[in-house]
């Protein structure tokens, strides 16, 4: 199994067990700007905790829980961690958080082409404005390098005033102009 196909298995698994979901991180970056390697896969889900065995019974045996939910600091949410076996590749369920952005990227996420497979991703907008928060909560250099990929590629198509209200609420707005003088014309 590839790591596309255990991401399009659990975006399956989720939509069977009507869990809404999304999936995040550098899934999502590189659907609107430069793919990149990774050896995680984020989802963001609207989950009860009894949901998440209902969920892994349906991955299968090569699936594997770590029962313990973590808190995750970077996102400040709760997060369960789903393995592999044989394959290098990690799985996290991010609960969705009340967070008025968390709440506002979650119900614009818009389904987007996987390998043929529709799964439902946060607007290009919102991968922006949540790769910005991350950066300057974990120092995460990656997701300023996911940032200026996205806004390479989407700049001309992005809602800017969108961004700006989330950026100046974040405290992002100088990062994100930063980024955006290192470019060609945007």
């Amino acid at each position: 199994m590839t790591s596309n196909d255990a991401v399009l298995k659990v975006a399956a698994a989720l939509e069977a067990a009507s869990i809404p979901y999304m999936l995040v991180g550098s899934y999502s970056s590189n659907m609107y700007g430069v793919a990149r390697a990774t050896q995680d896969a984020d989802f963001v889900v609207q989950l009860a905790a009894p949901a998440i065995r209902e969920l892994v019974t349906r991955l299968g045996p090569a699936f594997q829980l770590d029962p313990q939910m973590s808190f995750e600091t970077v996102t400040a949410t709760g997060r369960y961690v789903i393995e592999l076996r044989d394959h290098p590749l990690k799985i996290e369920l991010f609960l969705l958080s009340d967070d008025p952005h968390d709440q506002e990227r979650f119900a614009r996420r818009r389904q987007r082409p996987l390998l043929g497979h529709p799964v439902f991703v946060p607007s290009a907008e919102d991968v922006i404005i949540t790769k910005l928060r991350w950066s300057q909560q974990g120092r995460r250099h990656k997701d300023v390098d996911d940032v200026r990929n996205v806004l390479a590629v989407q700049g001309e198509y992005l809602d800017w005033p969108y961004i700006h209200r989330w950026c100046d609420q974040h405290g992002t707005r100088a990062l994100l102009d930063e980024i955006c003088r290192s470019l060609p014309a945007i």
